[in-house]
């Protein structure tokens, strides 16, 4: 007989001195999902426990459960640099140790030291940038879904855009050109056709109502084969000439040259900037390898635009994220690259990896097998662009590996039938955890 009546009510339980201190909204939540649990078992035929100190037993496991942050740190063993669902680049130590006492106590964010009053939050990382990339104003927003947004918004609401077909992308969390540009008011003007887009289209698609030429980095995918693409420079020169905006989604930006060869089909940020467009916007959290922020560089008057409009304050970004960005632009000028793990992470040698290789695989409890792989950059960047890595393969199925390691906050990757464990992304303070979590595992088959 399922006996239901065994279940104390919730009110009485909240009583109970075991739980003196804990917070009563969350105990009453705790209490609820755990007789739930028994219900379901008892209704299944299952045995399970209703005495008060088992029941004290599950309660407590349920309130930790809900007190304890989802938000946790992992291990990306991925070999994906800049993997999206892993928070993409992450923040170097020091560059985070330097942002420390801005981030944790009061700062300067819009307080001019010199002059005694009001300042603007906006004018710290936009000098730094200004000196490290030349460029005449930058503003910061929080991330560059929003940079699209404001300028489309500020720039050409009510007025037509200028896009090429083969380049209306959507990425990740359903981010669609087209809809965004309806969003800010903006109309889409497409010109040419999937695989090519000449500068003479959108020289045709030009009319009075025309506010902007607009140039959109493909992110995540590419078009190969019979295909043309107008050039920044060539879409800058014609916008120039009619008196329009030109403004290029640049989406990701990089300073040094890339090994691997990817810079054969990019160009890096400084290139760009020989010839600026008005107005140029890229992620601070992709190749830039800093933290989640829209980057807007361009023309001074047009910033300045930009600025008055209301929606930047929906937009804004706070100390912690401009006082890590800061620091982040100053290790580029100061050859500190050392100091942004995305960079280190792409620029490691092969035999750097094997050799991290080698040294985990002597250690780990689980039998492994060293080997030469590929990997993807990820986060939006260089897509279809594979560069070398090397991984550790475990003996073992591979389905069941996954799962144990992920439990274990080390999110590895199934390669080949085989759960590997790869170089690029794994550093040496991570080895002792890979340990310990092999050494579980291995006890627990």
């Amino acid at each position: 007989m399922n006996d239901f009546r065994k279940i104390p009510s919730v009110d009485h339980v909240l009583d109970w001195e075991e739980f003196d201190g804990y917070n009563r909204l969350q105990l009453t939540e705790a209490t609820r999902r755990a007789f739930a649990e028994i219900r379901r078992a008892i209704a299944d035929g299952r045995e399970v426990a209703t005495d008060r100190p088992s029941l004290v037993i599950l309660i407590h496991e349920r309130y930790r459960e809900l007190m304890t942050p989802s938000l946790s740190p992992v291990i990306n063993a991925t070999g994906v640099i800049l993997h999206t669902n892993l928070g993409r680049a992450p923040i170097g130590e020091e560059i985070f140790e330097e942002a420390r006492a801005v981030a944790t106590g009061y700062c300067n964010l819009e307080y001019d030291l010199e002059q005694g009053s009001r300042g603007d939050r906006y004018e710290h990382t936009a000098t730094a940038l200004q000196e490290l990339l030349g460029c005449e104003e930058a503003l910061i927003v929080n991330n560059n879904a929003a940079a699209v947004f404001l300028i489309l918004n500020t720039f050409s609401r009510g007025k037509e855009v200028v896009v090429s077909r083969g380049e209306l992308v959507e990425i990740g969390g359903s981010f669609r050109i087209p809809e965004v540009m309806a969003a800010s008011g903006a109309k889409l003007v497409e010109v040419g056709t999937t695989n090519k887009t000449r500068i003479s289209d959108y020289e045709a698609a030009i009319t009075g109502e025309t506010s902007m030429l607009m140039k959109v980095h493909k992110s995540n995918y590419t078009i190969e084969g019979f295909s043309e693409e107008a050039t920044m420079g060539e879409i800058s020169a014609l916008a120039k000439e009619r008196g329009l905006i030109d403004y290029y989604d640049l989406g990701s930006a990089y300073l040094p040259e890339l090994p691997w060869g990817l810079g054969a089909a990019e160009l890096s940020l400084p290139k760009i900037l020989r010839n600026p467009p008005s107005l140029l916007s890229f992620s601070g959290d992709k190749l830039f390898g800093g933290v989640q922020a829209g980057i807007i560089l361009g023309r001074r008057t047009l910033i300045e635009r930009l600025k008055r409009n209301q929606i930047l304050r929906m937009f804004r970004v706070d100390k912690v994220t401009l006082s890590l960005l800061e620091h982040t632009v100053l290790a580029y000028a100061k050859g500190e690259t050392e100091k942004i793990p995305a960079l280190w992470m792409l620029f490691t040698s092969q035999e750097t990896l094997r050799k991290r290789a080698l040294r985990l695989k002597d250690r780990l409890s689980i039998p492994s097998e060293v080997l030469l792989s590929e990997t993807y950059v990820g986060g939006g960047t260089l897509p279809n662009r594979k560069i070398p890595t090397v991984v550790l393969a475990l003996e073992g199925e591979a389905q069941e590996l996954e799962a144990a390691f992920r439990a274990k906050r080390i999110i590895g990757r199934i390669e080949k039938d085989r759960f590997v464990l790869d170089m690029r992304t794994v550093e040496e303070g991570d080895f002792e955890a890979i340990f310990e979590a092999a050494r579980d595992i291995g006890d627990g088959h």
